[in-house]
């Protein structure tokens, strides 16, 4: 049974936790915020800390290390996780610049354990079918493709947080829309290049961030497509939609959260049946992405046993290098 560490104790954690609780033990809590630490830890008989050199010092037993901490400190507590020794799993998105991510990989190398960033959108069942298409070429040539990110995040989500900030945020592409842009290259492959337009046209305070932004992409296939993303919906998230236009065939990803197969129109194959998915995250006032993290867990510990497929940072560094891309090209309206 392998045990468990986890590093930043916000929403997401107890997400990790149930299921670190289903396949393994969480030994300890760590947060820079002792009441979330032992809020967390008090449920399942762990050891708390308010840093990770404490934690990575006294837990030497620990076999994992789930970093949930702010998107800015993803790079530096896996790579302090790896030197000591652990496997690490990374919540989303894998860091803010590919050279981080290069460090993060080079770590995982040099200390010869694994390090796997979560992406579980992967699971659903609707991009699972898509992927089995586009892998046995079913949709022919891809043709041109369309992705819309129209999610709501009110004010409140911002207020005295981490969120909405340029060093520990980044950007919505990283925080809200990461998995969309893992897609892409899981789908369809590398981007040839990219231009697009940003802006933050919300009146949120604590924001230093886009609040909506729209990209033209080039696939290195040839396809062409279009990004479109915001957090600006009224009240509610609307859409989460992955729209492929092939030589023989037409398929949407959809729903809210890319739940759902819209559209299905493809040579000689049938409209599959799609099973009810599990609900998103939800946080109270805002939801997240697909709740999914049962099959990464699964999938993780397969992964570290050698015989799973969950994502390895050598292959998750492509998004962070794709979202880089669209932010270098971006122009503010303004």
């Amino acid at each position: 049974m392998y045990t468990f560490a986890i590093v930043g104790c916000g929403n997401i954690s107890s997400r990790h936790a149930e299921n670190i609780n289903r396949v393994g033990k969480l030994t300890a809590a760590c947060d820079i915020i002792p009441a979330k630490a032992e809020g967390l830890a008090s449920k399942y008989g762990a050891n708390t800390y308010n840093s990770i050199e404490d934690l990575l010092r006294i837990e030497t037993g620990t076999d994992v290390i789930v970093v949930c901490t702010p998107n800015g400190l993803h790079a530096e507590h896996s790579i302090k996780s790896l030197n000591a020794g652990k496997h690490v799993l990374c919540e989303k998105p894998m860091c803010l610049t590919a050279r981080d991510a290069a460090k993060m990989i080079g770590a995982a190398e040099v200390n010869r354990k694994k390090i796997f960033v979560v992406k579980q959108n992967r699971y659903n069942e609707p991009v699972q079918y898509v992927k089995n298409l586009l892998d046995n070429n079913k949709l022919g040539k891809v043709y041109s493709f369309q992705i819309n990110c129209f999610w709501s995040r009110p004010q409140a989500y911002y207020l005295d947080s981490w969120k909405g900030t340029k060093n520990l945020d980044g950007g919505i592409l990283y925080t809200q829309f990461s998995h969309f842009i893992d897609l892409l290259h899981w789908l369809l492959g590398d981007v040839d290049s990219v231009n697009g337009y940003k802006d933050a046209y919300g009146n949120r305070a604590q924001f230093e961030i886009e609040d909506t932004g729209v990209a033209i992409l080039k696939m290195k296939s040839g396809a062409i497509g279009t990004l479109n993303y915001t957090i600006n919906g009224h009240s509610k998230n609307l859409e989460g939609s992955f729209s492929v236009f092939g030589e023989k065939g037409s398929v949407k990803i959809g729903g809210q959260y890319l739940n759902t197969l819209e559209w299905f129109d493809v040579e000689g194959e049938p409209k599959p049946v799609i099973s009810p998915s599990d609900l998103p995250n939800d946080y109270g006032y805002y939801q997240g992405s697909m709740s999914n993290h049962h099959k990464v867990y699964d999938d993780l510990i397969r992964s570290i046993d050698g015989d799973g497929n969950l994502l390895e940072a050598k292959d998750a560094i492509a998004t962070v290098e794709i979202i880089e891309s669209i932010y270098n090209s971006s122009t503010k309206t303004g």
